[in-house]
């Protein structure tokens, strides 16, 4: 079971926009559940130099085969026209909660 489930790692601008992204993903069952992380510190490199911005960090609960369309959602909600999106594995975890996720999406 846990091979089947996947956690998103998402950035957004505001808690704003991160609270519309995820109620979108959680009520079209693309996603169990979300959550939300208020300003966390960021420093990337953007345009040819380094940008440090706050911004606000997703994390999302779906089953593997959900992450493209979850990708493709959240880009077009998303503000940035490169927004941060990476799906990661689950290896191991509680077998009762990786069936509730798998249970509550699509």
């Amino acid at each position: 079971m846990a091979q089947e489930i996947s956690l998103l790692y998402i950035t957004a601008r505001d808690t704003e926009e991160a609270r519309r992204i995820g109620r979108a993903l959680v009520e079209r069952r693309l996603v169990a559940c979300v959550n939300i992380i208020d300003r966390i510190g960021s420093l990337y490199w953007w345009e040819g130099k380094i940008a440090e911005e706050n911004e606000v960090l997703i994390i999302a609960k779906t089953k593997s085969s959900l992450a493209p369309e979850v990708i493709a959602a959240v880009k077009s909600l998303h503000s940035y026209s490169c927004p941060c999106i990476v799906a990661l594995p689950i290896i191991d975890g509680n077998a009762d909660f990786l069936s509730w996720v798998a249970r509550e999406t699509r």
